[in-house]
């Protein structure tokens, strides 16, 4: 079923816009869970975490693209899960990694968040990755939205973990050239 009509269903409050939407996108958000959250049992409690969000958000909210607006709000509710303790014994030590390799170019001598907005940040970053290969872009998305392994994203494009690092290094260092340049850190 088309996306605009299973919007219509939620905008009906016909429960069946949550069967269409399992069916449409449930391994799509469960990959997103799985990865970051390293445990199909937690992962499994996100999905169902995010049908019960989409069905509260929609409406008032009318997604643009229903794939989208799916992905983002697993991968909100799976990070929020990491915070828990029972999470965080299980898997959460991977997304830890991953904040502490970008925490470096985020901090600034003053408050990112009351300096600059967030489309501004999203605009440079998109922009940023729009100039860097298709392998480099899957690298870094594969690393920094999906939480993946840098050993499963080694297996994933047949690079070597040494690679994956040091490309996932260099990016992060032209990333943060960019952003200082353009005044957001």
């Amino acid at each position: 079923m088309e996306d605009s009509r299973i919007i219509d269903l939620f905008n009906e409050r016909d429960e069946q816009a949550l069967v269409y939407t399992k069916e449409n996108y449930s391994d799509y958000c469960r990959y997103i869970a799985g990865s970051i959250l390293g445990n199909s049992e937690d992962a499994e409690e996100a999905l169902n975490d995010t049908w019960l969000a989409a069905w509260n958000a929609i409406p008032p909210h009318i997604p643009k693209c229903l794939r989208t607006f799916l992905g983002r709000l697993t991968r909100n509710i799976s990070l929020k899960r990491i915070r828990s303790d029972r999470a965080a014994k299980r898997g959460g030590n991977e997304v830890r990694v991953i904040f502490d390799e970008i925490e470096e170019w985020l901090r600034s001598s003053q408050d990112v968040e009351r300096e600059i907005s967030h489309k501004e940040l999203v605009g440079a970053i998109n922009s940023f990755l729009e100039g860097v290969s298709d392998d480099d872009r899957r690298v870094f998305v594969s690393r920094y939205w999906y939480m993946k392994p840098v050993s499963d994203i080694a297996r994933e494009y047949s690079f070597s973990e040494s690679k994956v690092k040091s490309k996932l290094f260099r990016m992060r260092k032209k990333l943060y050239e960019r952003l200082e340049q353009e005044g957001l850190i």
